[in-house]
């Protein structure tokens, strides 16, 4: 084996391993976990679905957290660091404690002399999850990467599954439908367990899983739902009612909708993980998750936001909508090439006057001149402008010199164009003008 010493070291190591860098199922993973002896002896809640995954991860950490738990998370991809993967206690995890889990799964898959092959992904989640099993954890929150009936997350048995909203993405792994995208998410249902189903007009797939399987289904607008106003929202479901709650602390009408399936999911678990009405207000007034319409004050403002398909797209449009007038928005675009960008484009472009278009660190990504030429395909307004860069921090650092002190700069596309930018830190801008 290579001499491995940092974690930069084990992860392209990991990225050699296998001839396919998404590699759906569950036999070889499966394989590799039993040969560790991979188990968890706390309650684990998974998270699968199209958008807000991260979002309902992020809050039922916050929650668990404020009524005492020691929690563990596994969520992907991360925004600058690998280790944000992974967090215990509500820390992120050092390179070193992964690197000791890294050594155990590469000693797992060649046991034997009988080598199993293993994808990035399957690798590297197989050694947050063996970390998070050693932590002497009382909850475990897993978020799924692909689909959910496939991905490696799903070797694990969930006590409570969650569904976020559902929409079209990575068709070519989960089907050309919502039905078919449906289907796949189910797939991290188990019998007899919970399964908080928080997309509003969820497909029919779901539903009769759950009672194929024999889940035990919370439904929004059946089991659970919520109400509010400007100043507050309140949540009722099976035997439980919060009123008077504070919006949470991430932006976004959508963030409701997450919230609530989160406090769904906590009352299906209350049994086992039992929480007060504080903890709950605490969590939800406390929680952060960048790059979740992120919005950093300064002139001009700035909004980041990893909103990467039509549906996120259409949220964070709603979202762009509702901040008031600007008298120009700058938007800095990235996205990967196999991303249904034109009406995601087409959806944002009437709050758009200037675009930037960016090419990412990734072969997977489309160049920034493939995306002009896209956007210039459908654009139909003479008033906007569009160049191309070779990064987002090259294209951000644009933008500030092009912009006004009341402008508005939204960095949007992909989890690597928010990446690019939050690469030095969080950045605090100052239009030129401002700063002679």
């Amino acid at each position: 084996m290579e001499h491995l010493t940092t974690l930069d070291d084990w992860l392209a190591y990991c990225e050699r391993l296998h001839p396919k860098s998404i590699d759906m199922g569950l036999t070889r993973v499966k394989a590799v976990a039993e040969r560790m002896g991979l188990k968890f002896d706390c309650p684990v809640i998974t998270v699968a679905g199209t958008n807000g995954k991260g979002s309902t991860c992020a809050m039922l950490e916050a929650i668990l957290l404020q009524a005492g738990y020691r929690t563990g998370v596994f969520t992907s991809p991360h925004l600058v660091h690998f280790e944000e993967r992974c967090r215990v206690r509500g820390d992120i995890v050092s390179a070193a404690d992964l690197i000791a889990k890294f050594e155990v799964v590469e000693r797992a898959r060649g046991k034997n002399g009988e080598e199993i092959s293993l994808s990035y992904f399957e690798f590297t989640t197989l050694a947050i999850l063996q970390l998070l099993a050693d932590a002497r954890l009382d909850v475990v929150i897993l978020e799924v990467g692909l689909g959910g009936r496939l991905d490696a997350v799903n070797i694990i048995d969930t006590d409570c599954a969650v569904i976020t909203s559902i929409d079209l993405d990575h068709m070519e792994f989960l089907g050309h439908d919502r039905e078919s995208i449906g289907r796949e998410k189910a797939g991290i249902m188990r019998p007899g367990k919970p399964v908080v189903v928080s997309d509003p007009v969820p497909p029919q797939s779901i539903v009769d899983h759950a009672a194929q399987l024999g889940a035990d289904l919370w439904r929004f607008g059946t089991d659970f739902n919520f109400s509010g106003d400007k100043q507050q929202w309140g949540w009722a479901g099976r035997g439980r009612r919060y009123a008077g709650l504070a919006y949470p602390a991430l932006r976004g009408a959508n963030q409701l909708v997450n919230a609530a399936g989160v406090l769904a999911a906590l009352a299906a678990l209350r049994e086992r993980l039992p929480i007060t009405a504080q903890a709950v207000r605490n969590g939800l007034s406390m929680v952060e998750l960048p790059g979740r319409f992120q919005i950093i004050p300064g002139q001009p403002t700035l909004v980041l936001d990893v909103a990467h398909n039509p549906h996120s797209v259409a949220a964070l449009t709603e979202n762009l909508d509702a901040m008031g007038f600007y008298p120009c928005t700058h938007a800095v675009f990235g996205a990967m090439a196999d991303k249904d960008v034109v009406p995601m484009l087409a959806r944002v472009g009437p709050l758009i006057d200037k675009w930037y278009f960016t090419d990412l660190p990734t072969p997977r990504a489309a160049s920034g001149e493939d995306l002009r030429a896209k956007w210039q395909a459908l654009n139909t307004r003479g008033d906007v402008t569009a160049s191309t860069y070779k990064s987002p921090e090259e294209a951000l650092q644009a933008v500030v010199k092009a912009a006004d002190p009341a402008d508005r700069i939204v960095v949007f596309g992909s989890f690597y164009t928010v990446g690019g930018i939050l690469k030095g830190g969080v950045p605090r801008l100052t239009a030129p003008h401002l700063a002679s």
